[in-house]
């Protein structure tokens, strides 16, 4: 017997919309609860010659609701109409001010598989001082009072290496870059 959607029943829709799914899982019938989510794209912005990573900080809701407070995080922002590299590009210039020209793609991952829909696309790009062209800060629109930092790429491995990375994105994509370009990273770490 294979495992399927049965029926489904809408419980809510704005931002995001969530939905109560029928299935049948093997021979058992349950209901289980999805929250539709519109992917995203995530960016590290790091420069090579400085050895420095852009990182962004704001006060996240759900966070906050948990007690918790901003943490270092990779740029990121929701696909609209456009390609997810645009994405990253856009919201690196929006958030930070960098200016990107090229985005490495890192992977395509599903961030909560038991629960959402919400997949991000993964990218690293290098930058340098040059590039910091924009004043950032977020779209005055979407309510976005960013912190955007130049942190140096060892500080950050140690808080990786340590347990002290809050975004999933972030760790990420900070282990792609730690395999793809050791170099920028002292041999200690």
């Amino acid at each position: 017997m294979t495992d399927t959607v049965l029926a489904v029943r809408p419980l809510y829709s704005g931002w995001l919309s969530l939905q109560m799914l029928r299935v049948r899982l093997g021979d058992v019938e349950c209901d289980r609860a999805v929250v539709e989510h519109v992917s995203g794209a995530t960016v590290l912005a790091y420069d090579p010659v400085r050895r420095v990573a852009m990182t962004v900080r704001q006060t996240r809701d759900a966070v906050l609701y948990l007690g918790g407070l901003p943490f270092a995080e990779a740029i990121a922002g929701v696909t609209e109409d456009e390609a997810p590299a645009d994405t990253a590009v856009r919201e690196a210039y929006e958030e930070t001010g960098l200016r990107l020209r090229h985005v490495e793609p890192v992977a395509h991952v599903w961030m909560t598989p038991s629960s959402t829909t919400e997949r991000v696309h993964l990218f690293l790009a290098e930058y340098a001082a040059v590039d910091r062209v924009g004043a950032g800060g977020g779209a005055a629109d979407e309510i976005e009072t960013i912190d955007a930092r130049e942190e140096p790429l060892d500080a950050l491995w140690a808080e990786a290496v340590c347990g002290r990375v809050g975004d999933a994105k972030f760790f990420m994509l900070l282990q792609a870059l730690r395999l793809r370009r050791p170099e920028l990273f002292s041999s200690n770490c």
